[in-house]
Protein backbone atom coordinates (compact mmCIF):
# COMPACT_ATOMS: atom_id res chain seq x y z
CA UNK A 1 0.00 0.00 0.00
CA UNK A 2 2.34 2.81 1.35
CA UNK A 3 5.93 2.82 -0.68
CA UNK A 4 7.46 4.08 2.11
CA UNK A 5 7.48 0.83 4.24
CA UNK A 6 9.50 2.13 7.25
CA UNK A 7 7.36 5.08 7.50
CA UNK A 8 4.16 2.48 7.75
CA UNK A 9 5.67 0.61 10.45
CA UNK A 10 6.69 3.98 12.22
CA UNK A 11 3.18 5.19 12.11
CA UNK A 12 2.26 1.77 13.09
CA UNK A 13 4.32 1.59 16.41
CA UNK A 14 3.45 5.19 16.74
CA UNK A 15 -0.55 4.19 16.82
CA UNK A 16 0.26 1.29 19.25
CA UNK A 17 -0.76 -1.14 16.31
CA UNK A 18 2.36 -2.84 16.65
CA UNK A 19 5.70 -3.16 18.79
CA UNK A 20 8.96 -2.26 17.60
CA UNK A 21 9.71 -5.65 18.15
CA UNK A 22 7.08 -7.12 15.30
CA UNK A 23 8.49 -4.58 13.12
CA UNK A 24 11.63 -5.70 13.09
CA UNK A 25 10.49 -9.12 12.67
CA UNK A 26 8.15 -8.07 9.73
CA UNK A 27 10.89 -6.58 8.07
CA UNK A 28 13.71 -9.40 8.04
CA UNK A 29 10.40 -11.52 6.66
CA UNK A 30 9.78 -9.32 4.29
CA UNK A 31 12.62 -8.83 2.91
CA UNK A 32 13.12 -12.80 2.67
CA UNK A 33 10.13 -13.42 0.39
CA UNK A 34 10.07 -9.77 -1.39
CA UNK A 35 6.08 -8.91 -0.66
CA UNK A 36 4.95 -5.99 0.81
CA UNK A 37 4.95 -4.95 4.20
CA UNK A 38 1.40 -4.61 4.87
CA UNK A 39 0.90 -7.64 3.45
CA UNK A 40 3.41 -9.66 5.76
CA UNK A 41 1.91 -7.74 8.51
CA UNK A 42 -1.18 -9.12 7.79
CA UNK A 43 -0.33 -12.76 7.25
CA UNK A 44 1.42 -12.52 10.39
CA UNK A 45 -1.88 -11.63 12.19
CA UNK A 46 -0.70 -8.26 13.75
CA UNK A 47 -2.88 -6.27 11.96
CA UNK A 48 -5.80 -6.08 9.59
CA UNK A 49 -6.43 -4.59 6.65
CA UNK A 50 -8.71 -1.56 8.68
CA UNK A 51 -5.96 -0.54 10.41
CA UNK A 52 -3.72 0.02 7.46
CA UNK A 53 -6.80 1.84 5.82
CA UNK A 54 -7.39 3.58 9.17
CA UNK A 55 -3.63 5.08 9.29
CA UNK A 56 -3.68 5.95 5.43
CA UNK A 57 -6.62 7.90 5.95
CA UNK A 58 -5.20 9.40 9.19
CA UNK A 59 -1.83 10.14 7.90
CA UNK A 60 -2.76 11.37 4.27
CA UNK A 61 -5.88 12.97 4.72
CA UNK A 62 -7.77 10.79 1.83
CA UNK A 63 -11.48 9.89 2.86
CA UNK A 64 -11.65 5.89 2.59
CA UNK A 65 -14.69 3.94 0.96
CA UNK A 66 -16.56 0.96 2.36
CA UNK A 67 -17.01 -0.98 -0.73
CA UNK A 68 -19.10 -4.20 0.33
CA UNK A 69 -22.13 -1.92 0.50
CA UNK A 70 -21.75 0.49 -2.17
CA UNK A 71 -22.77 0.00 -5.43
CA UNK A 72 -20.53 0.25 -8.45
CA UNK A 73 -22.24 0.70 -11.83
CA UNK A 74 -20.61 -1.35 -14.59
CA UNK A 75 -20.75 0.64 -17.60
CA UNK A 76 -18.69 3.29 -15.41
CA UNK A 77 -16.29 1.26 -14.06
CA UNK A 78 -15.91 -0.08 -18.16
CA UNK A 79 -13.55 3.14 -18.52
CA UNK A 80 -10.79 1.51 -16.83
CA UNK A 81 -9.82 -1.89 -18.01
CA UNK A 82 -9.86 -4.94 -16.00
CA UNK A 83 -6.01 -5.43 -16.28
CA UNK A 84 -5.08 -2.33 -15.41
CA UNK A 85 -7.71 -2.34 -12.28
CA UNK A 86 -6.40 -6.20 -11.53
CA UNK A 87 -2.01 -5.05 -11.58
CA UNK A 88 -2.59 -1.74 -9.55
CA UNK A 89 -5.87 -2.69 -7.40
CA UNK A 90 -8.13 0.06 -7.90
CA UNK A 91 -11.48 0.27 -9.07
CA UNK A 92 -13.36 3.29 -10.15
CA UNK A 93 -16.77 4.48 -8.17
CA UNK A 94 -18.07 7.55 -9.36
CA UNK A 95 -18.03 9.52 -12.20
CA UNK A 96 -18.45 13.29 -12.53
CA UNK A 97 -17.75 15.15 -16.11
CA UNK A 98 -14.13 14.71 -16.06
CA UNK A 99 -13.58 13.35 -12.45
CA UNK A 100 -13.00 9.81 -11.97
CA UNK A 101 -12.85 8.59 -8.22
CA UNK A 102 -10.87 5.51 -7.79
CA UNK A 103 -11.10 3.35 -4.69
CA UNK A 104 -7.15 2.15 -3.95
CA UNK A 105 -5.44 0.27 -1.92
CA UNK A 106 -2.27 2.02 -2.60
CA UNK A 107 -3.42 5.48 -3.25
CA UNK A 108 0.06 6.94 -3.58
CA UNK A 109 1.26 4.80 -6.37
CA UNK A 110 1.14 8.04 -8.67
CA UNK A 111 2.34 4.80 -11.87
CA UNK A 112 -1.59 3.84 -11.21
CA UNK A 113 -2.81 7.01 -11.01
CA UNK A 114 -0.89 8.46 -13.95
CA UNK A 115 -2.02 5.14 -16.32
CA UNK A 116 -5.95 5.50 -15.32
CA UNK A 117 -5.73 9.08 -16.20
CA UNK A 118 -4.30 8.46 -19.35
CA UNK A 119 -7.22 5.35 -20.33
CA UNK A 120 -9.79 7.48 -19.12
CA UNK A 121 -9.02 10.83 -19.97
CA UNK A 122 -10.53 11.55 -16.80
CA UNK A 123 -8.37 13.52 -14.10
CA UNK A 124 -8.32 11.20 -11.00
CA UNK A 125 -9.59 11.54 -7.68
CA UNK A 126 -7.95 8.85 -5.30
CA UNK A 127 -9.81 7.34 -2.00
CA UNK A 128 -8.56 4.76 -0.18
CA UNK A 129 -10.42 1.22 0.47
CA UNK A 130 -9.62 -2.53 1.53
CA UNK A 131 -7.78 -4.39 -1.13
CA UNK A 132 -9.66 -7.10 -0.35
CA UNK A 133 -12.84 -5.59 -0.88
CA UNK A 134 -11.43 -3.91 -4.35
CA UNK A 135 -10.49 -7.26 -5.32
CA UNK A 136 -13.86 -8.83 -4.91
CA UNK A 137 -15.45 -5.60 -6.61
CA UNK A 138 -13.26 -6.40 -9.83
CA UNK A 139 -14.24 -10.21 -9.49
CA UNK A 140 -17.74 -9.12 -9.77
CA UNK A 141 -17.71 -6.02 -12.03
CA UNK A 142 -15.42 -7.63 -14.53
CA UNK A 143 -16.49 -11.51 -14.11
CA UNK A 144 -15.91 -14.39 -16.41
CA UNK A 145 -19.13 -13.68 -17.72
CA UNK A 146 -18.26 -10.42 -19.14
CA UNK A 147 -14.30 -11.55 -20.27
CA UNK A 148 -15.84 -14.75 -22.28
CA UNK A 149 -18.64 -12.55 -24.01
CA UNK A 150 -15.50 -10.26 -25.47
CA UNK A 151 -13.32 -13.21 -26.48
CA UNK A 152 -16.24 -15.07 -28.30
CA UNK A 153 -16.75 -12.18 -30.50
CA UNK A 154 -13.20 -11.99 -31.54
CA UNK A 155 -13.34 -15.14 -32.39
CA UNK A 156 -13.12 -15.89 -35.97
CA UNK A 157 -15.24 -18.82 -38.10
CA UNK A 158 -11.53 -21.08 -38.24
CA UNK A 159 -10.58 -19.94 -34.27
CA UNK A 160 -14.60 -21.59 -33.08
CA UNK A 161 -13.67 -25.23 -34.49
CA UNK A 162 -9.86 -26.26 -33.99
CA UNK A 163 -7.03 -25.00 -31.89
CA UNK A 164 -3.34 -25.70 -32.38
CA UNK A 165 -0.32 -25.75 -30.34
CA UNK A 166 0.72 -22.86 -32.25
CA UNK A 167 -1.48 -20.37 -30.20
CA UNK A 168 0.24 -18.89 -27.68
CA UNK A 169 -0.36 -15.25 -27.48
CA UNK A 170 -2.14 -14.10 -24.89
CA UNK A 171 -4.61 -12.02 -27.11
CA UNK A 172 -6.29 -15.30 -28.60
CA UNK A 173 -9.31 -14.82 -28.19
CA UNK A 174 -9.16 -18.94 -26.52
CA UNK A 175 -6.51 -18.34 -24.88
CA UNK A 176 -8.24 -15.68 -23.46
CA UNK A 177 -11.27 -17.35 -21.92
CA UNK A 178 -9.53 -19.93 -20.40
CA UNK A 179 -6.93 -17.71 -18.69
CA UNK A 180 -10.29 -15.85 -17.73
CA UNK A 181 -11.79 -18.88 -15.89
CA UNK A 182 -8.33 -19.86 -14.38
CA UNK A 183 -7.79 -16.54 -13.13
CA UNK A 184 -11.38 -15.84 -11.51
CA UNK A 185 -11.34 -19.31 -10.25
CA UNK A 186 -8.15 -18.51 -8.38
CA UNK A 187 -9.75 -15.08 -6.97
CA UNK A 188 -12.86 -16.51 -5.55
CA UNK A 189 -11.03 -19.34 -3.77
CA UNK A 190 -12.71 -22.21 -5.96
CA UNK A 191 -11.39 -25.31 -5.68
CA UNK A 192 -12.78 -26.48 -8.95
CA UNK A 193 -13.96 -25.70 -12.36
CA UNK A 194 -16.96 -27.75 -14.36
CA UNK A 195 -16.88 -27.17 -18.33
CA UNK A 196 -19.47 -29.23 -19.38
CA UNK A 197 -21.64 -29.22 -22.48
CA UNK A 198 -25.28 -28.92 -22.72
CA UNK A 199 -27.53 -29.69 -25.65
CA UNK A 200 -27.74 -25.46 -26.23
CA UNK A 201 -24.80 -24.07 -24.68
CA UNK A 202 -21.66 -24.97 -22.27
CA UNK A 203 -22.34 -24.66 -18.78
CA UNK A 204 -19.19 -23.29 -16.51
CA UNK A 205 -19.24 -23.63 -13.15
CA UNK A 206 -16.91 -23.15 -9.79
CA UNK A 207 -17.07 -25.15 -6.51
CA UNK A 208 -16.87 -22.78 -3.99
CA UNK A 209 -16.79 -23.43 -0.42
CA UNK A 210 -17.97 -27.01 -1.26
CA UNK A 211 -21.35 -25.91 -3.28
CA UNK A 212 -21.52 -25.30 -7.50
CA UNK A 213 -22.41 -22.15 -8.80
CA UNK A 214 -22.77 -21.56 -12.27
CA UNK A 215 -20.66 -18.51 -13.53
CA UNK A 216 -20.92 -18.39 -17.45
CA UNK A 217 -22.87 -20.18 -20.18
CA UNK A 218 -22.23 -19.25 -23.71
CA UNK A 219 -22.57 -21.05 -27.26
CA UNK A 220 -21.77 -24.94 -28.16
CA UNK A 221 -19.60 -23.24 -30.80
CA UNK A 222 -16.72 -23.07 -28.54
CA UNK A 223 -16.67 -26.00 -26.56
CA UNK A 224 -14.06 -27.97 -28.56
CA UNK A 225 -11.57 -24.81 -29.02
CA UNK A 226 -11.51 -24.32 -25.28
CA UNK A 227 -11.50 -28.00 -24.02
CA UNK A 228 -8.48 -28.51 -27.04
CA UNK A 229 -6.74 -25.11 -25.38
CA UNK A 230 -7.10 -27.19 -21.90
CA UNK A 231 -5.64 -29.98 -22.77
CA UNK A 232 -2.87 -28.44 -24.26
CA UNK A 233 -1.86 -26.30 -21.37
CA UNK A 234 -2.38 -29.97 -19.66
CA UNK A 235 0.45 -32.22 -22.11
CA UNK A 236 -2.79 -34.16 -22.94
CA UNK A 237 -3.68 -36.10 -26.52
CA UNK A 238 -5.76 -33.23 -27.79
CA UNK A 239 -7.02 -35.82 -30.67
CA UNK A 240 -7.82 -38.01 -27.79
CA UNK A 241 -11.68 -37.62 -27.27
CA UNK A 242 -13.40 -41.04 -26.78
CA UNK A 243 -10.92 -41.80 -23.56
CA UNK A 244 -10.64 -40.58 -20.24
CA UNK A 245 -7.49 -38.37 -19.82
CA UNK A 246 -5.63 -36.82 -16.40
CA UNK A 247 -2.99 -33.91 -17.12
CA UNK A 248 -1.33 -30.95 -14.70
CA UNK A 249 -1.02 -27.55 -14.95
CA UNK A 250 1.42 -25.10 -13.29
CA UNK A 251 0.10 -21.46 -13.33
CA UNK A 252 0.99 -18.22 -11.19
CA UNK A 253 -2.03 -16.10 -10.22
CA UNK A 254 -1.60 -13.18 -8.27
CA UNK A 255 1.94 -13.64 -7.57
CA UNK A 256 0.87 -17.27 -6.11
CA UNK A 257 1.89 -20.79 -7.35
CA UNK A 258 -1.14 -23.03 -8.60
CA UNK A 259 -1.04 -26.64 -9.61
CA UNK A 260 -4.51 -27.58 -11.34
CA UNK A 261 -4.96 -31.14 -11.89
CA UNK A 262 -7.41 -31.53 -14.86
CA UNK A 263 -9.49 -34.81 -15.96
CA UNK A 264 -11.48 -35.05 -19.32
CA UNK A 265 -14.56 -37.52 -19.39
CA UNK A 266 -16.31 -38.44 -22.67
CA UNK A 267 -20.15 -38.13 -22.32
CA UNK A 268 -22.75 -38.04 -24.99
CA UNK A 269 -22.73 -34.26 -25.41
CA UNK A 270 -18.69 -33.91 -25.58
CA UNK A 271 -16.08 -33.72 -23.19
CA UNK A 272 -16.70 -32.75 -19.65
CA UNK A 273 -13.57 -31.15 -18.34
CA UNK A 274 -13.10 -30.66 -14.42
CA UNK A 275 -9.86 -28.91 -13.18
CA UNK A 276 -9.13 -29.08 -9.40
CA UNK A 277 -7.17 -25.92 -8.37
CA UNK A 278 -4.31 -27.16 -5.44
CA UNK A 279 -3.20 -23.68 -3.80
CA UNK A 280 -0.97 -24.25 -1.30
CA UNK A 281 -1.59 -20.72 0.14
CA UNK A 282 -5.09 -21.98 0.72
CA UNK A 283 -4.47 -25.07 2.86
CA UNK A 284 -4.39 -24.46 6.73
CA UNK A 285 -1.85 -25.84 8.54
CA UNK A 286 -2.72 -24.49 12.00
CA UNK A 287 -4.77 -27.04 13.59
CA UNK A 288 -6.11 -24.77 15.85
CA UNK A 289 -8.54 -23.39 12.72
CA UNK A 290 -9.80 -26.52 12.04
CA UNK A 291 -13.01 -25.85 13.63
CA UNK A 292 -12.02 -28.11 16.51
CA UNK A 293 -14.08 -27.57 19.90
CA UNK A 294 -12.15 -27.32 22.86
CA UNK A 295 -13.02 -30.76 24.12
CA UNK A 296 -12.41 -32.42 20.91
CA UNK A 297 -9.14 -30.87 20.01
CA UNK A 298 -7.92 -31.77 23.76
CA UNK A 299 -8.64 -35.84 22.95
CA UNK A 300 -7.19 -35.29 19.55
CA UNK A 301 -3.53 -33.76 20.55
CA UNK A 302 -3.25 -36.31 22.98
CA UNK A 303 -4.15 -38.94 20.17
CA UNK A 304 -1.21 -37.26 17.61
CA UNK A 305 1.22 -37.06 21.02
CA UNK A 306 1.45 -41.06 20.79
CA UNK A 307 4.54 -42.70 19.46
CA UNK A 308 2.70 -45.27 18.06
CA UNK A 309 -0.12 -46.49 17.03
CA UNK A 310 -2.74 -45.81 14.06
CA UNK A 311 -4.95 -42.78 13.89
CA UNK A 312 -7.87 -42.49 11.24
CA UNK A 313 -9.69 -39.61 9.57
CA UNK A 314 -12.61 -40.78 8.27
CA UNK A 315 -15.59 -38.94 6.03
CA UNK A 316 -16.64 -38.27 2.28
CA UNK A 317 -14.76 -37.02 -0.38
CA UNK A 318 -14.56 -33.31 0.21
CA UNK A 319 -15.02 -33.22 3.87
CA UNK A 320 -11.26 -31.93 4.59
CA UNK A 321 -9.83 -35.42 5.92
CA UNK A 322 -6.14 -34.60 3.83
CA UNK A 323 -6.21 -30.67 5.63
CA UNK A 324 -6.32 -31.99 8.61
CA UNK A 325 -4.02 -34.98 8.22
CA UNK A 326 -1.64 -31.83 6.41
CA UNK A 327 -2.06 -29.71 10.09
CA UNK A 328 -1.09 -33.01 11.83
CA UNK A 329 1.97 -33.57 10.43
CA UNK A 330 3.11 -30.20 10.55
CA UNK A 331 2.50 -30.45 14.03
CA UNK A 332 4.01 -33.62 14.75
CA UNK A 333 6.85 -33.56 12.40
CA UNK A 334 10.12 -32.44 13.60
CA UNK A 335 13.77 -32.67 12.62
CA UNK A 336 14.56 -35.87 15.00
CA UNK A 337 11.64 -37.31 13.22
CA UNK A 338 11.92 -39.00 9.40
CA UNK A 339 7.98 -38.90 8.41
CA UNK A 340 7.11 -40.21 5.18
CA UNK A 341 3.56 -39.98 3.16
CA UNK A 342 2.56 -41.87 0.24
CA UNK A 343 -0.20 -40.27 -1.57
CA UNK A 344 -2.64 -40.10 -4.60
CA UNK A 345 -1.86 -37.60 -5.54
CA UNK A 346 0.64 -36.08 -3.77
CA UNK A 347 -1.91 -32.36 -2.73
CA UNK A 348 0.36 -30.17 -1.51
CA UNK A 349 4.28 -30.10 -0.42
CA UNK A 350 5.17 -29.67 2.79
CA UNK A 351 8.38 -28.87 4.10
CA UNK A 352 11.01 -31.78 5.43
CA UNK A 353 8.26 -34.72 4.66
CA UNK A 354 9.22 -36.82 2.67
CA UNK A 355 5.90 -37.44 0.26
CA UNK A 356 5.57 -40.08 -2.25
CA UNK A 357 3.11 -40.44 -5.11
CA UNK A 358 1.48 -43.66 -6.24
CA UNK A 359 1.91 -44.15 -9.87
CA UNK A 360 -0.09 -47.86 -10.20
CA UNK A 361 1.05 -47.84 -13.81
CA UNK A 362 4.86 -48.18 -12.55
CA UNK A 363 3.54 -50.51 -10.02
CA UNK A 364 3.76 -47.88 -7.34
CA UNK A 365 0.76 -48.65 -5.03
CA UNK A 366 -0.11 -47.95 -1.92
CA UNK A 367 0.56 -51.24 -0.43
CA UNK A 368 3.79 -52.05 -2.55
CA UNK A 369 4.72 -48.16 -1.59
CA UNK A 370 4.11 -48.40 1.99
CA UNK A 371 6.31 -51.75 2.29
CA UNK A 372 8.88 -49.92 1.00
CA UNK A 373 8.26 -47.01 3.57
CA UNK A 374 8.84 -49.10 6.44
CA UNK A 375 12.03 -49.84 5.05
CA UNK A 376 13.29 -46.09 5.33
CA UNK A 377 13.66 -46.15 9.26
CA UNK A 378 10.29 -43.87 9.61
CA UNK A 379 8.83 -42.61 13.05
CA UNK A 380 5.35 -41.23 11.84
CA UNK A 381 4.16 -42.54 8.07
CA UNK A 382 1.09 -40.87 6.60
CA UNK A 383 -1.09 -43.24 4.04
CA UNK A 384 -3.33 -40.95 1.57
CA UNK A 385 -6.19 -43.55 1.91
CA UNK A 386 -6.45 -46.98 2.89
CA UNK A 387 -8.64 -48.52 -0.08
CA UNK A 388 -8.07 -52.11 0.40
CA UNK A 389 -7.52 -55.28 2.59
CA UNK A 390 -3.62 -55.62 1.93
CA UNK A 391 -2.75 -52.17 2.02
CA UNK A 392 -5.07 -51.77 5.68
CA UNK A 393 -3.01 -54.88 6.79
CA UNK A 394 0.12 -53.52 6.37
CA UNK A 395 -0.58 -50.05 7.81
CA UNK A 396 -1.83 -52.30 10.99
CA UNK A 397 0.66 -54.00 11.80
CA UNK A 398 3.34 -51.10 11.04
CA UNK A 399 1.08 -49.37 13.86
CA UNK A 400 1.91 -52.01 16.10
CA UNK A 401 6.17 -52.42 15.22
CA UNK A 402 6.30 -48.78 16.47
CA UNK A 403 5.22 -46.20 14.47
CA UNK A 404 2.83 -43.59 14.41
CA UNK A 405 0.45 -44.28 11.27
CA UNK A 406 -2.09 -41.95 9.91
CA UNK A 407 -4.39 -42.86 7.54
CA UNK A 408 -8.00 -41.91 5.85
CA UNK A 409 -11.44 -43.85 5.50
CA UNK A 410 -14.64 -43.38 4.15
CA UNK A 411 -17.12 -44.00 6.65
CA UNK A 412 -20.10 -42.02 7.54
CA UNK A 413 -18.84 -41.64 11.14
CA UNK A 414 -16.39 -42.70 13.66
CA UNK A 415 -17.23 -46.09 14.49
CA UNK A 416 -18.20 -46.88 11.77
CA UNK A 417 -14.20 -46.83 10.44
CA UNK A 418 -13.37 -49.66 13.11
CA UNK A 419 -16.01 -52.06 11.66
CA UNK A 420 -14.64 -51.04 7.88
CA UNK A 421 -11.30 -52.23 8.88
CA UNK A 422 -12.56 -55.35 10.25
CA UNK A 423 -14.77 -55.76 6.89
CA UNK A 424 -11.69 -55.54 5.01
CA UNK A 425 -10.78 -58.39 6.45
CA UNK A 426 -8.18 -57.11 9.26
CA UNK A 427 -8.62 -59.38 12.79
CA UNK A 428 -10.68 -57.80 15.24
CA UNK A 429 -7.76 -58.07 17.68
CA UNK A 430 -5.18 -56.55 15.60
CA UNK A 431 -7.75 -53.83 15.55
CA UNK A 432 -8.77 -53.86 18.67
CA UNK A 433 -4.70 -53.51 19.89
CA UNK A 434 -3.51 -50.99 17.02
CA UNK A 435 -6.14 -48.25 16.67
CA UNK A 436 -5.11 -45.19 18.34
CA UNK A 437 -8.47 -43.57 17.44
CA UNK A 438 -10.50 -42.28 14.85
CA UNK A 439 -11.42 -38.60 14.03
CA UNK A 440 -15.26 -37.94 11.73
CA UNK A 441 -15.88 -34.85 10.29
CA UNK A 442 -17.78 -32.63 7.76
CA UNK A 443 -17.26 -29.09 6.43
CA UNK A 444 -20.23 -26.64 6.82
CA UNK A 445 -20.45 -22.87 5.57
CA UNK A 446 -19.64 -20.14 7.52
CA UNK A 447 -21.96 -17.41 7.76
CA UNK A 448 -20.01 -14.04 6.23
CA UNK A 449 -19.95 -11.66 8.71
CA UNK A 450 -20.68 -8.97 6.45
CA UNK A 451 -24.05 -9.74 6.33
CA UNK A 452 -24.91 -11.89 9.32
CA UNK A 453 -28.20 -11.55 11.21
CA UNK A 454 -29.88 -12.97 14.39
CA UNK A 455 -33.24 -14.56 14.22
CA UNK A 456 -35.48 -16.38 16.80
CA UNK A 457 -37.07 -19.76 15.51
CA UNK A 458 -40.77 -19.27 16.51
CA UNK A 459 -41.97 -21.38 19.08
CA UNK A 460 -43.16 -24.36 16.84
CA UNK A 461 -40.18 -24.08 14.13
CA UNK A 462 -38.51 -27.32 13.23
CA UNK A 463 -35.53 -25.39 14.05
CA UNK A 464 -36.29 -25.79 18.10
CA UNK A 465 -36.74 -29.10 17.63
CA UNK A 466 -33.75 -29.73 15.69
CA UNK A 467 -31.79 -27.98 18.05
CA UNK A 468 -33.35 -29.85 21.06
CA UNK A 469 -35.01 -26.02 22.58
CA UNK A 470 -38.03 -26.02 24.10
CA UNK A 471 -40.60 -23.76 22.92
CA UNK A 472 -40.43 -21.51 25.72
CA UNK A 473 -36.83 -21.23 25.65
CA UNK A 474 -35.59 -18.22 24.51
CA UNK A 475 -33.03 -19.14 21.75
CA UNK A 476 -31.21 -16.86 18.63
CA UNK A 477 -29.36 -18.49 15.48
CA UNK A 478 -28.12 -16.48 12.61
CA UNK A 479 -28.13 -16.29 8.91
CA UNK A 480 -26.17 -14.21 6.36
CA UNK A 481 -28.92 -11.76 4.06
CA UNK A 482 -26.03 -12.22 1.44
CA UNK A 483 -23.89 -9.55 0.09
CA UNK A 484 -21.42 -8.62 -2.44
CA UNK A 485 -18.40 -9.83 0.55
CA UNK A 486 -19.97 -13.44 0.22
CA UNK A 487 -21.15 -13.10 -3.59
CA UNK A 488 -25.24 -13.49 -2.50
CA UNK A 489 -25.12 -16.33 -1.33
CA UNK A 490 -24.86 -15.77 2.86
CA UNK A 491 -21.42 -17.75 3.60
CA UNK A 492 -18.01 -16.78 3.16
CA UNK A 493 -15.51 -19.94 4.24
CA UNK A 494 -15.99 -23.36 5.67
CA UNK A 495 -14.97 -24.62 8.70
CA UNK A 496 -15.15 -28.61 9.98
CA UNK A 497 -17.38 -30.51 12.42
CA UNK A 498 -16.03 -33.54 13.86
CA UNK A 499 -16.74 -36.42 16.84
CA UNK A 500 -13.23 -37.41 18.02
CA UNK A 501 -13.39 -41.12 19.80
CA UNK A 502 -10.36 -42.32 21.70
CA UNK A 503 -10.35 -46.16 21.47
CA UNK A 504 -10.66 -47.29 25.20
CA UNK A 505 -10.59 -50.24 27.05
CA UNK A 506 -13.99 -51.16 26.76
CA UNK A 507 -14.20 -50.14 23.28
CA UNK A 508 -11.05 -52.59 22.38
CA UNK A 509 -13.42 -54.97 24.17
CA UNK A 510 -16.22 -54.31 22.03
CA UNK A 511 -13.89 -54.94 19.02
CA UNK A 512 -12.47 -58.14 20.21
CA UNK A 513 -16.04 -59.38 20.75
CA UNK A 514 -17.06 -57.94 17.26
CA UNK A 515 -19.68 -55.40 18.15
CA UNK A 516 -21.70 -53.73 15.68
CA UNK A 517 -20.41 -49.84 14.96
CA UNK A 518 -23.89 -48.99 16.67
CA UNK A 519 -22.79 -50.26 19.81
CA UNK A 520 -18.87 -49.07 19.32
CA UNK A 521 -21.04 -45.39 19.09
CA UNK A 522 -23.38 -45.78 22.31
CA UNK A 523 -19.81 -47.08 24.19
CA UNK A 524 -18.07 -43.68 22.89
CA UNK A 525 -21.28 -41.52 23.75
CA UNK A 526 -20.89 -42.86 27.53
CA UNK A 527 -17.09 -41.70 27.43
CA UNK A 528 -18.15 -38.51 26.54
CA UNK A 529 -17.41 -38.47 22.97
CA UNK A 530 -19.59 -35.38 21.10
CA UNK A 531 -21.48 -36.68 18.28
CA UNK A 532 -21.04 -34.48 14.90
CA UNK A 533 -24.48 -33.09 14.85
CA UNK A 534 -24.10 -31.96 18.66
CA UNK A 535 -20.35 -30.00 17.54
CA UNK A 536 -22.43 -28.79 14.59
CA UNK A 537 -25.68 -27.34 17.26
CA UNK A 538 -23.05 -25.83 19.18
CA UNK A 539 -21.39 -23.92 16.13
CA UNK A 540 -25.26 -23.28 15.24
CA UNK A 541 -25.80 -21.14 18.50
CA UNK A 542 -22.59 -19.57 18.87
CA UNK A 543 -23.65 -18.00 15.59
CA UNK A 544 -20.73 -19.91 13.29
CA UNK A 545 -22.98 -21.72 11.02
CA UNK A 546 -26.73 -22.58 10.52
CA UNK A 547 -29.17 -25.58 10.96
CA UNK A 548 -29.39 -25.82 7.14
CA UNK A 549 -25.40 -26.59 6.74
CA UNK A 550 -25.46 -29.06 9.38
CA UNK A 551 -28.37 -30.80 8.12
CA UNK A 552 -27.07 -30.75 4.34
CA UNK A 553 -23.55 -32.69 5.40
CA UNK A 554 -24.48 -34.57 8.01
CA UNK A 555 -28.01 -36.12 7.82
CA UNK A 556 -26.87 -39.49 7.37
CA UNK A 557 -25.27 -39.54 10.53
CA UNK A 558 -27.36 -38.15 13.03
Amino acid sequence: MLHDYKKLGDLLIQAKLLTPDQLKKALIIQKQNGERLDKVLISLGLITESNIVQIMEFQLGIPHIDLINFSIDKDMAAVIPASLAERYQLIPVQKTDQKLTLAMADPMNFFAIDDARMVSGCEIEPVIAAESEIMRAISHLYGVNELVEKAVNKLKPEEVNAISPVQTTDDAPIIGIVNSLISQAVREWASDIHVEPQDKMLRVRFRIDGVLREVASFTRDVHAAIVSRIKIMGDMDISEKRLPQEGRINVVEQGRQIDIRVSTLPTILGEKVVLRILDKKAVILDINKLGFGETNLTRYRHLYSQAYGMILISGPTGSGKTTTLYSTLSNVNTIEKNTITIEDPVEYRLEGINQVQVNPKAGLTFASGLRSILRQDPNIVMIGEIRDGETADIAIRAAMTGHLVLSTLHTNDAAGAITRLVDMGIESFLVASSVLGVIAQRLVRVICPECKKACTPSETSLERLFLGVTTDQPIKVYKGTGCANCAFTGYRGRIGIHEVMPISLPIRRLINERASAGEIAVAATREGMVSMREDGIKKVLNGITTIDEVMRVSYTSL
